[in-house]
């Protein structure tokens, strides 16, 4: 799982320009699928198996992109002002690198007053440094987009990346289809764009598919480090979390009670999340066409849309094996 991991986190694809990695995924998964088809918004959905009886159309979904950014300015001096793709913490990012998909690279900075400035600083005093001197010679442009330049870290049970939201979700699904031989179900694994920018892919897959469960793998805030507060108390290293709200879906309390008596017949350490900001695919699946049971399966990770995710390989691992057994259940 390590080397998948590491693969795909270093492929730059941030919402809106999901090729690249959908190219990787694609070559992943065609030896083991039924049926493969993208569809016109980028989603690859990967079939697999048929429906036995009493049997469930189940729709799993990860997303490909990642946070980024994308000019939206360049003043005379060379200075690359963006907009974002995602979700952008201002604090987290002053002196982060960062690479265009064009090959260019810079560094975000921040305009002098605003670094002694209390409150975070509002976009506009954002801007990449590319070493630049005039708009003539920037190696970039309006439209140009961009991903944190960082690598990958391997500290033992524990790996650290950009990009982990929602890679590992991607790779978790790619090693349950390889590992998945039966099932009662048809089984859906749905790679999905432009997650990160208002959950815009997975809704017209799911009218598609029109699945009757729909779960949605992706990753949670761990908020055990220090400081951290009391509030939906998901631990790194203490298991998936079984999603039971965010702040905009509400879970089918069905699915999270099978998930649950899954977990504990197989002795998969679980924890549950009650999410007071953001959500994941789960919201589109639950409210395309005609609705399905949805949930979601969360890996913990910590620092969160920064180029420094870390999540716990035990967390990984034990997600694939409730994921797994969840469908070879025929009781869901």
């Amino acid at each position: 799982m390590k080397p998948l991991l590491k693969t795909l986190t270093e492929i730059a694809s941030p919402s809106g320009h999901e090729d690249a990695i959908r190219e990787a995924v694609l070559k992943l998964v065609k030896p083991h699928a039924d049926e493969i088809r993208v569809d016109a918004l980028g989603n690859v959905i990967v079939r697999k198996g048929r429906a036995a009886k009493n049997g469930k159309r189940v729709m799993l979904a990860a997303h490909l992109d990642e946070i980024g950014l994308i000019v939206s300015h360049v003043d005379a001096n060379g200075f690359a002002r963006f907009s974002t793709l995602g979700g952008f913490y201002p604090m987290r990012k002053v002196n982060t690198r960062v690479q265009f998909l064009n090959g260019a690279r810079g560094v975000i900075g921040l305009e002098q007053p605003a670094h002694l400035e209390d409150r975070a600083p509002a976009m506009d005093k954002f801007f990449v440094d590319t070493g630049a001197t005039s708009a003539k010679d920037s190696p970039v442009k309006v439209g140009d987009a961009a991903v944190f330049d960082a690598g990958f870290s391997d500290l033992g049970t524990r790996l650290v990346s950009k990009s982990f939201d929602d890679r590992v979700g991607v790779a978790i699904l790619i090693e349950a289809l390889h590992a998945l031989k039966s099932s009662p179900h048809e089984v859906y694994f749905v790679f999905t764009v432009q997650e990160e920018v208002g959950v815009r892919g997975a809704g017209p897959a799911a009218y598609g598919i029109e699945p009757e469960i729909g779960l949605a793998v992706d990753v949670t805030w761990a908020n055990d480090q220090p400081q951290a507060g009391e509030r939906n108390p998901i631990k790194l290293g203490g298991g998936p979390a079984i999603k039971v709200k965010d702040s905009l879906m509400l879970s089918d309390p069905f699915l999270v009670e099978g998930l649950t008596r899954i977990a504990e017949k197989n002795r998969i350490p679980v924890q549950r999340e009650v999410l007071e900001g953001g959500s994941t695919d789960a919201r589109a699946i639950q409210l395309a066409g005609l609705g399905a049971r949805a949930g979601g399966i969360c890996i913990p990770l910590r620092n969160i849309h920064s180029p420094s995710e870390m999540l716990d390989m035990n967390d990984v691992n034990n997600t694939l094996k409730l994921l797994s057994a969840f469908l070879r259940s025929a009781e869901i």
